[in-house]
């Protein structure tokens, strides 16, 4: 690589640049306020119900209201997702939650059971809000800002619960409860006027919202979540860290009062150390994500999470105890955004809503029953509980460094970092071979909003394609190079990058289902980006006369301008001179040929 030794040694950008995307700074601010209002409505609840009831059984009932409209929605949730426009799914979504909650202390005196009903409903149009965020987070973030903006968004969605929850307790003690209610239904208020100030752009589903529909999606979901190595892996650990976690939680509060003997105000400064573990420990995340694969963060967390907390479950130190939850918090931070990290960048946009909503649901039901075996306390040493949650984290880690897409050598990805510095030197793409009808099948598997397709289009497609291998380190696209053809991944991954100011800038990793080039293809424009095979890869290429024709069916031209639309609105400054050439009424055209 060349370049000035300056710039070379010159310090990284601040992990706070995201900041001056205003998109995001927006869609933080929004989850960071009603983040804290939600906390706020979650203990002033629960402190409602023990004050009306007198009854601990009643205060569970809150989580079981809580936790049935994630089986009951979840699922038809990330449907619903990624059929219609985010952006007004999360605005009606706040809008909802704040009527809801604004109505709790009006209902109360018609009876407990009204809260119920409401905090029930309330979960339920979360189910909508919470994978649309998910999806709407990639869209407005650059690939490269991608770890720094789930990192402080981790902040904003977890480490500000601990002011919810403080502020909750001195609503309780100082000042009628309902108030905690009204300040809530005002931040999602805040939320949705916040998103309303961002620009995403619409999902455009094919056809009508039928049960049929519904169904026929949620297999096409299923089907790219259990067919994608990475997000497989991320599934099952995730599963098994869930159990942990839950029976983890649902031990601290009875571990602390049997084994270590603290005060409930001892308690309560133990679980505010934990969120400002995790706060520390995502502001590094920011800084330090990117020096390693998302896999290796995984594998450090979770190893990390069960030792700390192997040795916690034999402390004696009151001081000592609160110290180790606090790192324990702290090294929980890489686990959370490495995971929404491997989701993300592995998932196309069209199929980000039922994935989010899968991993929710499984997540949940997994942590009810982590929860309900934590009732084994009652007749086990709950020293050998915790000690048992702790041995599970460090088998999850174990298993993480064995599972494929996930464990991967520090060495393999300086290698993929290298081969894109020396994509000029790189050899080029060999010659390919006439597509088949099983390679498109493999794509449709991958990119399951191709299975629309008609049986023109895709004969078309077919006749006009070709495959070719990239073995690992060839260069597909280089910077410059003139625009002939779009790429679709049949298998394997590669990354896209620019070099600027002696550094390399990853834009995009491509996995199966992904495609690139699009944009040159369809513009004529110069190659933007050079493209280098991280592994062994196979390419569905397709001719830019060929793709320009099969714009002319509504499936593929939804597909890719939502995919252009969705790059061209993330790009950052740089990019904005490389991408100046582009034939303006050339995109006009393209955008307007269905209407």
């Amino acid at each position: 690589m060349t370049g000035n030794p300056a710039a070379v040694l010159s310090p990284p950008p601040s992990q706070f640049a995201i900041f001056r995307n205003r998109g995001f700074t927006l869609l933080w601010s929004g989850e960071l306020v009603s983040t804290i209002g939600s906390a706020l409505t979650s203990l002033a609840a629960s402190i409602l119900v023990y004050r009306l009831t007198g009854s601990a059984m009643s205060v569970g009932l809150m989580l079981v209201a809580t936790a049935l409209p994630t089986l009951a929605l979840g699922l038809v949730a990330g449907v619903i997702v990624d059929r219609y426009d985010r952006r007004r799914i999360m605005i009606a979504s706040d809008l909802l939650r704040a009527v809801l909650v604004f109505l709790i202390p009006f209902l109360i005196p018609y009876g407990i059971g009204w809260l119920y009903v409401i905090v029930a409903l309330t979960s339920a149009v979360g189910q909508f809000f919470d994978p649309a965020h998910e999806s709407v987070l990639p869209e407005v973030a650059s690939d490269e800002d991608l770890a720094a903006a789930n990192s402080l968004m981790a902040i904003s969605s977890f480490g500000s619960t601990a002011v919810g929850f403080a502020a909750s307790g001195l609503i309780a003690s100082r000042y009628p409860i309902e108030w905690a209610f009204y300040l809530d239904a005002l931040s999602f208020v805040f939320s949705a006027a916040c998103i309303l100030l961002i620009h995403v752009a619409p999902i455009q589903a094919e056809g009508e919202t039928t049960v049929a529909t519904v169904v026929g999606n949620l297999r096409a979901g299923a089907r790219f979540l259990f067919g994608n190595t990475v997000l497989r892996s991320v599934f099952i650990v995730g599963i098994l860290y869930a159990l942990a976690i839950g029976l983890w939680n649902s031990l601290l509060l009875p571990f602390a009062m049997r084994a270590l003997r603290v005060t409930e105000f001892e308690y309560g400064l133990q679980e505010g150390l934990t969120s400002v573990g995790f706060v520390v420990g995502s502001l590094l995340m920011a800084r330090l994500a990117n020096r390693w694969h998302a896999g290796q963060w995984y594998v450090v967390s979770l190893v990390g999470i069960g030792l700390v907390g192997a040795v916690y479950s034999q402390s004696l130190s009151v001081p000592f105890a609160m110290a180790l939850v606090m790192v324990s918090g702290f090294a929980n931070a890489p686990y959370s955004i490495a995971r929404r990290l491997l989701v993300q960048r592995n998932t196309p946009r069209e199929v980000r809503g039922r994935v989010n909503s899968t991993f929710f649901v499984a997540r949940d039901v997994v942590l009810l029953l982590g929860m309900l075996a934590a009732g084994l306390a009652d007749s086990i040493d709950v020293r050998l509980l915790m000690l048992v949650s702790s041995v599970l984290m460090v088998v999850q880690g174990g298993l993480a460094l064995v599972l494929p897409g996930l464990g991967q050598p520090a060495a393999e990805w300086r290698r993929a970092l290298a081969a894109l510095r020396g994509a000029l030197a790189a050899p080029g793409l060999a010659a390919a071979r006439v597509a088949t009808p099983a390679d498109l099948d493999r794509l449709v598997t991958h990119l399951p909003a191709l299975a629309g397709l008609s049986a023109a289009s895709r004969q078309s497609l077919m006749k006009n394609a070709s495959v070719a291998e990239a073995p690992a380190g060839t260069a597909i696209l280089r910077v410059g190079d003139k625009s002939d053809a779009a790429y679709f991944v049949l298998d394997g991954r590669a990354v896209a990058g620019v070099e600027e100011g002696g550094r390399e800038r990853v834009l995009e990793v491509m996995n199966p289902g992904d495609f690139f080039g699009e944009i040159a293809a369809l513009t004529g424009v110069s190659r933007t980006a050079n493209v280098v095979s991280e592994q062994p890869t196979t390419l569905l290429q397709v001719h830019a006369s060929a793709l320009r024709s099969l714009m002319a069916d509504p499936t593929l031209s939804r597909l890719i301008l939502s995919k252009m639309t969705e790059r061209l609105n993330r790009s950052l400054s740089p990019d904005l001179p490389r991408l100046a050439g582009i034939d303006q009424q050339a995109l006009h055209d393209l955008r307007t040929a269905q209407s």
